[in-house]
């Protein structure tokens, strides 16, 4: 086991791993602003349903989050910006200056579904 710990790569790997983990979890908590992010009830119940409504309320805003970064991303590419493979690795979609916490969000189109997403940054191959 302590040689497989000792490889630098692994360790690299391990620690890139952990430090997503704690981004998102560090995020989860910042947006359950209500209690701190501590469960209050103790009724198990109850505590999965929070859990699971702050991973769904969270994974939808780093989802809003990525699909506006892809979108600007694009964008900059067309207006001739040369954007690295590194670049583009070092952001985060656990931003929260986009996030209205305390703010007004407007439900009346909540009813109609978005429309198909493409995924693909779509830039040239030679340029990353």
């Amino acid at each position: 086991m302590l040689r497989y710990l000792s490889d630098p790569q692994l360790r690299q790997q391990i620690t890139r791993a952990t430090n997503k983990a704690e981004a998102y979890n560090g995020y989860t908590k910042w947006l359950h602003f209500g209690g701190d992010g501590y469960l209050r009830s103790r009724d198990p119940e109850l505590q999965e349903k929070a859990v699971k409504f702050l991973d769904l309320m969270a994974n939808s805003i780093i989802f809003s989050t990525t699909v506006d970064m892809t979108d600007t991303l694009r964008q900059m590419a067309a207006q001739g910006w040369e954007l690295s493979p590194n670049d583009i690795a070092a952001l985060s979609p656990h931003r929260r200056d986009n996030v209205l916490r305390f703010g007004d969000y407007d439900t009346a189109t909540l009813h109609i579904p978005p429309g198909p997403y493409d995924s693909a940054l779509g830039l040239p191959a030679d340029r990353l």
